[in-house]
């Protein structure tokens, strides 16, 4: 039902900063639950970070403290800044998008949202290519 669409992928030098976009249309955008994901070459793909429709956020390890994940739902966008940027943050990235869970939402966050099989719509990818 959601079309996602995906811009500002590029390139940045270790320690640098990008910002992801991901557009929505189709449907109503603060109805979904967002999150983004990662695939690096030879690795399988991972979840990054997600944001649940009331704004609440949740990060892996690995951007924990260098990446925001943020939602203007006026313009149906949703961002990824990252800053602090590291070499391991190479990789293909998407933006995914699923109705809002029924149940709490909090235990989404924690149990569902770097699940990549519960999502339902996916952007088309966004490079980001790291370099020292």
């Amino acid at each position: 039902q959601v079309q996602l669409v995906e811009s500002g992928g590029g390139s940045a030098q270790s320690g640098g900063s990008l910002r992801l976009s991901c557009v929505a249309s189709g449907d109503t955008f603060s109805k979904y639950s967002l999150g983004w994901f990662r695939q690096a070459p030879g690795k399988k793909r991972e979840g990054v970070a997600a944001i649940d429709s009331e704004g609440d956020t949740n990060y892996s390890h690995a951007v924990k403290g260098r990446f925001t994940i943020s939602r203007d739902n006026a313009e149906s966008t949703l961002y990824l800044q990252m800053d602090s940027l590291k070499l391991e943050d190479t990789a293909m990235y998407y933006c995914a998008a699923v109705p809002s869970p029924r149940g709490v939402r909090v235990e989404w966050l924690r149990l569902g949202a770097f699940w990549e099989g519960g999502y339902t719509s996916w952007g088309q990818g966004a490079q980001v290519t790291v370099s020292a």
